[in-house]
């Protein structure tokens, strides 16, 4: 029942966001853009997100070495088993189906790897606030964008601190654990939920090194700036028509950063909606046809999910994965039932 409702909020929160993106639009107006556009410039497009994909699977193989030692070859198809299944799940299910994977395939624990995991989504989340904020000075952000900053700030800001204290002080985490929740459990539940703490707490451990940190930044901001790049590539497809295209590399930093920091909410598979309007919003805000800015917006969205969700379905059927082992691996993340 709890993940019908997260669904059903997911699916509402699209259409919230749907409803906003298409309220005054022309349509006609877009479907014009579209047919015009010069689709030759998604090669290169899709080619340097490929790129971004490979050094996020380094980043995951560096953070993934105190635990285990894994080739970047072969963790670039559980990546993208992942991202499939963000794009065709919701609930970002691809997150713990990478984590499953990994684990049936390098007996790496799911406690550990999803650590990993979420540490990764916090330097994302980092890297988006620098290239707003980087921005603002030269852009600065419209009354209507600031929701879109303030509060996923917040919310990253508070991830950080609290992932900076486990990971730092490890047996102060077990102390405020054990006074909290672990006297809230059941007696059958303590020593799995025990065993999951201890191996989330192993998949911090690269963060009690400040070179590691500092590594995964760096690598985080190479990743972001490729994808970037992708939308640089794209907007070359709807240059010639001027309405407010080619707008400033700094501006397509800012959607990047908007547009990803919105993704974070709950949504339908996909992130639609999440993606699209704030994506528009802001090249609206910066002098663009809001026309042609859905008409980008749209074709980016699909050429950022159509290539790496069909290589992820390959790669899925590859490791003979079935859909059976999606619902597994969701009761496993829920219900802690790794050996301990």
């Amino acid at each position: 029942m709890k993940k019908r409702w997260r669904t059903l909020l997911g699916f509402g929160i699209s259409a919230f966001f749907l409803y906003f993106a298409l309220r005054g639009l022309d349509l006609r107006e877009v479907r014009y853009w579209l047919t015009q556009a010069t689709y030759y410039w998604l090669i290169p497009a899709v080619a340097i997100y490929f790129v971004g994909v490979w050094v996020r699977t380094w980043r995951w193989h560096y953070m993934l070495r105190p635990i285990k030692p894994i080739a970047t070859k072969r963790l670039f198809p559980i990546v993208c088993i992942g991202y499939m299944g963000n794009n065709i799940f919701p609930l970002r299910a691809g997150e713990v189906l990478r984590a499953y994977v990994l684990k049936r395939s390098e007996d790496v624990s799911m406690s550990s790897s999803l650590a990993t995991i979420v540490v990764e989504r916090v330097f994302d989340g980092l890297v988006m606030l620098m290239f707003v904020f980087f921005a603002i000075p030269f852009a600065p952000i419209p009354a209507n964008l600031r929701p879109f900053v303030v509060l996923p700030s917040l919310f990253f800001l508070a991830l950080l601190v609290v992932f900076v204290l486990l990971a730092t002080k490890p047996d102060l985490a077990q102390q405020i654990y054990r006074a909290t929740v672990r006297r809230l459990l059941p007696a059958n539940l303590r020593l799995k939920v025990d065993g999951f703490i201890e191996r989330f707490l192993e998949g911090l451990h690269f963060f009690r090194s400040s070179r590691d940190i500092l590594m995964v930044f760096l690598i985080s901001v190479v990743i972001w700036l490729a994808e970037t790049m992708k939308y640089w590539f794209v907007m070359q497809a709807f240059v010639q028509f001027g309405a407010g295209l080619p707008v400033a590399f700094y501006v397509l930093m800012l959607m990047n950063g908007i547009v990803n920091l919105a993704t974070t909410l709950p949504s339908a598979p996909g992130y639609i909606g999440t993606f699209d309007t704030p994506g528009i919003e802001v090249l609206s805000a910066y002098g663009v046809s809001r026309s042609l800015a859905a008409g980008y917006t749209l074709v980016l969205h699909a050429a950022l999910w159509f290539p790496i969700t069909i290589l992820g379905a390959w790669f899925f059927r590859r490791e003979r994965l079935t859909w059976s082992d999606v619902d597994t691996a969701r009761q496993q993340r829920a219900q802690a039932t790794e050996p301990v």
